[in-house]
């Protein structure tokens, strides 16, 4: 069950990241949407939250939500500045490390030995992925420090959230409730930019559709995992999305030297079953 959970995130978590490097889409505006139309489509979610679980949790998704959009934002300015395929791995290699750290500091979980080499694993093959053909000053450093920084903010809000599904009480599902607070935080923002609102939609709505759908929806299900298994190993484990973004980066977005990052993707591929062990 918990594999299934994780490998269906990390594919809908790879595709929409995907999406929004090739889209070149970004900003408030796009954001707004995105949160828009999940606030929408979930809504249902957010009923069910409310009625089995009451609202004693909802100050916790509102400080998500406000979380997440300093994700995006920072994701997106990191998508401008360098490859997906050194941002994404470099960001989703510095979130687990960090993860695996804090868990253990603070939320006091005890990874087996095999659980903290496969993360170890896992980081050292996102590692390889990022920096694949790099030589020296040949390093994408705008890419590299912004890819770095994104994996600070991953790290933030794993923990924050794992913390309020298992010790505050919060549903994995409402995590919709994020997607509200998310979209009212930056309707000041859609307002004073709204001529921009339709231009927008027109030119973006793909990738409006995928990130406000497949988004939320594989943060969810990372979140149901962490119910069943300790975040230490979660949140490694869901980086298995690094090698389909190499693929992609490569076979759909023309990004170069895929032998390396390939064989960092195998690598990471090593650290998921050192993790399953």
């Amino acid at each position: 069950m918990v594999v299934a959970l994780v490998a269906f995130a990390a594919v809908a978590h790879a595709t929409w990241n995907l999406a929004v490097k090739r889209s070149g889409a970004g900003g408030a505006v796009f954001l707004w949407l995105t949160f828009v139309l999940g606030a929408v489509l979930f809504a249902p979610a957010g009923v069910i939250t409310i009625r089995d679980s009451g609202t004693d949790w909802l100050p916790l998704a509102i400080v998500s939500g406000a979380l997440q959009i300093g994700y995006f934002l920072l994701l997106q300015h990191a998508y401008r500045r360098g490859d997906v395929s050194v941002v994404y791995p470099l960001a989703r290699g510095t979130g687990p490390l960090l993860s695996v750290v804090f868990a253990v500091v603070l939320l006091h979980e005890r990874p087996g030995i095999h659980a903290l080499v496969g993360a170890a694993v896992v980081i050292a093959g996102v590692v390889v992925i990022g920096l694949a053909g790099s030589r020296g000053s040949s390093v994408n450093r705008p890419g590299v420090l912004w890819g770095l920084l994104v994996g600070v903010a991953i790290a933030v809000y794993t923990l924050w959230d794992s913390n309020a599904v298992i010790n505050g009480g919060m549903p994995p599902l409402a995590y919709y409730w994020a997607i509200v607070a998310a979209a009212l935080l930056l309707t000041p923002a859609a307002v004073r930019q709204r001529a921009a609102v339709l231009p927008t939609l027109k030119r973006h709505w793909l990738s409006v559709v995928l990130v406000g759908v497949l988004s939320p929806l594989a943060y969810v299900l990372i979140l149901l995992a962490v119910q069943l298994a300790p975040v230490s190993i979660i949140a490694p484990a869901r980086e298995v999305s690094v090698v389909l973004v190499a693929l992609g980066g490569w076979l759909w977005l023309k990004e170069p030297h895929p032998v390396q990052r390939l064989i960092g993707a195998g690598v990471v591929l090593l650290g998921v079953a050192l993790l399953a062990l």
